[in-house]
């Protein structure tokens, strides 16, 4: 799992700033590739944006642990990780998830990407590289201490049963077992 997390997340190893433009939903994964593989998240104002992994029955991935709490806080990010509720773009900026809420977030993303460029192309990069830099400390053991928890959800029947209720459109019933 740790491997999949890295090349999930290889998109922080581009020398640019990555600027997110959440227009619909973002939940699980997708919501995990805006917090770590973005610099700036920008969500239209109808977005709803979550980490429902325990609703599933399942530890959350892809460097959730690492990345949430440094955005938005321990206490928001466990709000957010142990109940899987999903917020708004509006709840969203409140809690520092994303930067802004727009209309239409691919022209609010555009509108910041440009007024990056008018920036000095050394400043912006090396700005990048510090703040990258400091969201990395500790990056491979969130990776690490997510893959085994993950692990150990895998044969649950409390994530079958997560799984199957969401197929069938129904509350999961979990019995920790």
């Amino acid at each position: 799992m740790q491997a999949f997390y890295k090349r999930f997340l290889c998109i922080r190893s581009l020398p640019v700033p990555i600027i997110s433009a959440i227009n619909g939903p973002a939940v699980g994964a997708g919501f995990c590739l805006a917090l770590g593989g973005s610099d700036i998240r920008v969500a239209a104002t109808k977005a709803k944006m979550g980490l429902t992994f325990p609703k599933l029955g399942l530890h959350p991935g892809m460097a959730a642990t690492h990345f949430l709490p440094q955005l938005a806080g321990p206490q928001v990010a466990a709000d957010l990780l142990l109940t899987g509720r999903l917020v708004g773009a509006e709840e969203a900026v409140s809690l520092g998830l994303v930067a802004r809420k727009a209309d239409d977030a691919f022209a609010a993303s555009l509108e910041i990407a440009r007024d990056i460029c008018l920036s000095a192309p050394v400043a912006v990069r090396t700005t990048l590289e510090t703040l990258r830099n400091k969201q990395n400390i500790g990056l491979d053991d969130s990776y690490r201490r997510e893959a085994e928890a993950q692990a150990v959800c895998y044969p649950t029947q409390d994530l079958k049963e997560g799984v199957t209720s969401l197929q069938e459109k129904r509350k999961p019933f979990f019995d920790g077992h």
